[in-house]
């Protein structure tokens, strides 16, 4: 990473430019792959026997277990997805990817998703990957209308983030305001569980409980923020941020290290075990974003340490969450995130899905989103934005065997495949994983999808989001 600004494409917005795509083919290919013809070739002539032999093919083994999505879009009837709740079963907290960051039909399943958890399985919480203090200010506006949605995504969905500003995430929002207006006793709420950036609402809240709490600390916790609260908008501030020299950022991640523990000893007179419970995770808050830039981002051995931390700190800010409020949380991000295993070991070695797995165990369920062919929104090479397409999968990817699949969209439990798809599954294959900069060099991704996620949803075709700014 050269620039700064490079840094913060690469950072905010999961893998950044260090993920590999598979090959994008021109022209939709209609040879089986190579297992799918040895097994056609040996078929016996009998049509017992030769159904038989097809379902030892993957694609025909998992025709067995997928059921059909009726629709992507949000609106209407919910009952096609029953099969993904008994999928869902217990989980507290669900992680719905995305294979890239800016297609319309990857944002109205999340949508349609998270109306079904909501209403239909006692789903109380919408996670994205978002600053914590951008979810602070959403989910005043869902909760109690406090604010304009429009200044809100404007102000909070910039820099990198610019790709949550669009129209369907915009409807989602809009639908969780509908429904805590009609639900205000039990209402849905929304978290922002990452780190990238520190907004003045948490240097407010912290403040405003040492004032009322712990008035003694106030001149402490002044020195130790002081030059940090935000006076800018967000892309300025991070720019100017990792501007500092190395020893400053580290000087300013150890100063906001010790407020934390300042506030960590006990809770003030008069305060309950709630506020002061609070306080102290928005104050962590602030940690993360300047623990995150203390990293020596110049130096490519120290990365991967930077992007695990980040990861980690999607996982705790998640799981705080479900045991402070003990909602159950639909938990939106990148496929790379929400994997359990990482698709890129050597620049991201271990994923939000991973830790998510080790805190809550099969409470935690990931669900990857895959398509064959489309279009989406990136950073190209000139650092603007702008729609790209691929083509349809190339023969042995995981996306080829997977559009084969009868139903157009359709869900899959990997957990509960047929024994001829165990070992497709189970081999590592190129995958489309597209994230914030299109294109860009370097090997495809593998990964073993068994392994990776415990669900799938694929589409056969995507269309690019309709951005808002």
């Amino acid at each position: 990473m050269n620039t700064h600004k490079a840094l913060l494409a690469a950072l905010l917005i999961p893998l950044g430019a260090t993920l590999a795509v598979a090959p994008a083919a021109s022209a939709a290919p209609t040879a089986p792959t190579t297992a799918t013809a040895s097994a056609d070739a040996a078929a016996p002539a009998g049509p017992k026997e030769a159904a038989t032999a097809a379902f030892r093919t993957p694609e025909a083994a998992l025709d067995r277990v997928a059921h059909p999505l009726r629709t992507t879009e949000p609106r209407g009837g919910l009952a096609d997805l029953r099969p993904f709740g008994r999928m869902v079963g217990d989980a507290r907290v669900v992680g719905l990817g995305e294979a890239t960051h800016s297609s319309h039909e990857f944002f109205t399943v999340k949508h349609r998703v998270l109306r079904y958890l909501v209403e239909k399985k006692g789903f109380r919480a919408f996670a994205l990957e978002a600053p914590w203090s951008t979810g602070l200010r959403l989910n005043a506006y869902l909760t109690r209308g406090e604010g304009d949605l429009k200044q809100i995504m404007d102000e909070e969905f910039q820099g990198s983030y610019r790709f949550w500003n669009n129209a369907e995430y915009r409807d989602l929002l809009q639908w969780m305001r509908a429904y805590n207006v009609e639900h205000s006793k039990d209402p849905v709420r929304f978290v922002g569980d990452d780190n990238g950036f520190a907004g003045a609402e948490l240097y407010d809240e912290v403040s405003g409980y040492a004032a009322e709490a712990r008035p003694e600390l106030t001149p402490k916790l002044t020195e130790l923020y002081r030059g940090l609260r935000p006076a800018t908008d967000a892309e300025t501030y991070v720019n100017d941020y990792l501007a500092k020299p190395l020893a400053e950022r580290e000087e300013l991640a150890e100063r906001t290290g010790r407020a934390v523990r300042l506030l960590e000893q006990r809770p003030g007179r008069g305060a309950d075990a709630e506020a002061h419970a609070w306080a102290v995770q928005h104050a962590t808050a602030i940690h993360q974003m300047t623990t995150l830039y203390a990293f020596d981002w110049d130096d490519p051995q120290r990365v991967p340490d930077a992007m695990r931390y980040r990861d980690q700190v999607m996982a705790d800010n998640v799981a705080w969450w479900q045991r402070r409020t003990g909602d159950k949380i639909l938990l939106a991000a990148h496929n790379g995130h929400v994997a359990l295993k990482t698709y890129v070991p050597a620049s991201h070695p271990k994923v939000q899905g991973d830790f998510l797995r080790e805190r809550l165990g099969r409470d935690y369920l990931s669900v990857g989103l895959t398509f064959d062919q489309g279009s989406f929104n990136a950073i190209g090479q000139d650092g603007g934005v702008h729609r790209f397409s691929v083509g349809p999968a190339a023969p042995g990817t995981t996306e080829h065997t997977l559009d084969r699949v009868r139903h157009r969209d359709f869900v899959v439990d990997l957990r509960k495949a047929p024994a001829p798809a165990r070992a497709w599954l189970t081999e590592p294959r190129t995958v489309k994983n597209i994230a914030a900069t299109y294109p860009w060099n370097g090997n495809a991704a593998e990964i073993r999808l068994a392994k990776t996620h415990d669900v799938v949803v694929h589409l056969h075709q995507v269309e690019a989001a309709r951005m808002l700014k």
